[in-house]
């Protein structure tokens, strides 16, 4: 414990805050706005497609790896520089949520939520590479798992804090509250250090080769030939090294359905306790409050198990647990309106999903060459979105064709896919170790 006595994990804490809170404000905060104006369950679920940068981030993550940012970068540094830029193209884009109204301009909101997600999926793809960048390589674990803390504590004030200010001061108000507090992050990267930026030697020979060979062509010119060994190193070299590893393709497919069954009952939980008539602030104080305890008390059970029982086994009982957690709210649905019942619904969902996150992120890091952390991070925390945003986005026309207990045992098969995908890649694994063992 002494390690988190550093002003640097305080740093990615309050960091962490920033990244969280433009997530719960396009996600299921909106969801609760627009449930509670009367827009139809099936707009509702296209909504989640709004949170797709969050998927595609990978695509200009080389950029934001690599490229500076106009004075910022000159005056603040690579990191610093990208973090207060994405921070100051937040709060005015969520300001315009504020301004516009949903039910009779759904486009509108569609159009700046859209903008909102992809300045937060930017911020994102800086404050992972900054984070893992200012500290010692045994200190990441511990820094992951603060950032993570924060995050959720982002989550809780954009959710749980947002709905219990409704009431008293309107959507609108509450939304403009949140886009000011951005300036939590922004604050604390300008009070920041820059972090030490360093490219292993391996990592730098390659590139050099890449470098003269196309230096040497003919038909290449200077500007040209250094353009594209750019383009290499910043974005050719992080996929080839992730893709020459085997199973590279069932991996990806395994972060893609390890959390659906849970997303696609994320979806939709929001509506559903609207629709069994919980006010804001029950849906606030139990349904978001509880949750945010029992997450992060799923995040040290999932970090408990993982040492106690190592990474396979954890994903095992982690992604067991979070797919049998959904039948809770098929129970509810049954009950109806009982606070006591959507206490423990929501309890349970939230720590196995604390738990599966924890496994995870871990798995994500591990999968990570540290000469392409920015850049191989976010392709893989973008394909882990797959599931929240493209699979999951049906989830409200699949509502509406169910009734709700249906639709949450639905959810529940729904994680057999990851389960299955794991059970290739342990098996895999097995196979790897046997043949290692032999040799």
């Amino acid at each position: 414990m002494a390690i988190y006595r550093d002003r640097r994990f305080v740093s990615i804490f309050f960091l962490g805050i920033s990244a969280g809170l433009p997530l719960a404000l396009v996600f299921g905060t909106l969801t609760i706005w627009m449930a509670k104006v009367g827009v139809d369950k099936t707009t509702v679920g296209l909504f989640s497609a709004v949170t797709l940068p969050y998927v595609l981030k990978f695509l200009w993550a080389p950029v934001i790896d690599r490229a500076p940012f106009p004075l910022l970068t000159r005056f603040l540094g690579q990191r610093r520089g990208w973090t207060v830029a994405t921070q100051l193209a937040l709060m005015p884009a969520i300001a315009a949520m504020a301004m516009t109204d949903p039910a009779a301009n759904k486009w509108l909101m569609a159009l700046f939520a859209l903008l909102v997600s992809f300045c937060s999926a930017s911020q994102d793809i800086v404050i992972d590479a900054y984070r893992v960048e200012l500290l010692e390589e045994e200190k990441i674990g511990a820094g992951a798992s603060m950032y993570i803390f924060g995050y959720r504590f982002g989550l809780l004030i954009a959710g749980a804090g947002a709905l219990n200010m409704v009431g008293r001061l309107g959507w609108n108000v509450v939304y403009l509250i949140m886009a000011a507090l951005i300036l939590i992050g922004l604050v604390t990267i300008l009070l920041s250090r820059e972090p030490v930026h360093g490219t292993d030697e391996e990592t730098k020979a390659r590139e050099h080769r890449v470098a003269d060979y196309l230096a040497q062509r003919p038909e290449l010119s200077g500007g040209r030939a250094a353009m594209l060994a750019w383009l290499y190193g910043a974005v050719v070299s992080p996929f080839i090294d992730f893709m020459t590893r085997p199973q590279w393709f069932v991996i990806l497919l395994f972060i893609v359905f390890y959390k659906l069954g849970d997303s696609m009952a994320g979806v939709m939980t929001g509506y559903f306790m609207v629709e069994l008539e919980f006010t804001e602030a029950e849906i606030g104080n139990v349904g978001k409050a509880i949750g945010f305890a029992a997450t992060m008390l799923g995040i040290v059970i999932g970090g408990w198990l993982m040492a106690k029982l190592g990474l396979l086994w954890s994903l095992w009982i982690c992604g067991g647990v979070q797919m049998l957690s959904n039948l809770m709210f098929v129970v509810q649905a049954l009950v109806g309106h009982d606070m006591g019942m959507l206490a423990v619904a929501v309890g349970v969902e939230n720590l196995a999903g604390g738990m599966g996150t924890a496994a995870l992120v871990a798995y994500l890091s591990g999968l990570c060459n540290l000469a392409y952390t920015a850049t191989q991070f976010a392709l893989l925390s973008a394909v882990a979105s797959i599931g929240r945003t493209v699979l999951a986005a049906p989830a409200g026309r699949l509502a509406e064709m169910l009734d709700w207990a249906p639709f949450f045992l639905v959810t529940t098969l729904a994680a057999l896919p990851g389960l299955a995908l794991l059970l290739w890649l342990t098996l895999a694994h097995r196979r790897s170790a046997a043949t290692e063992k032999q040799a």
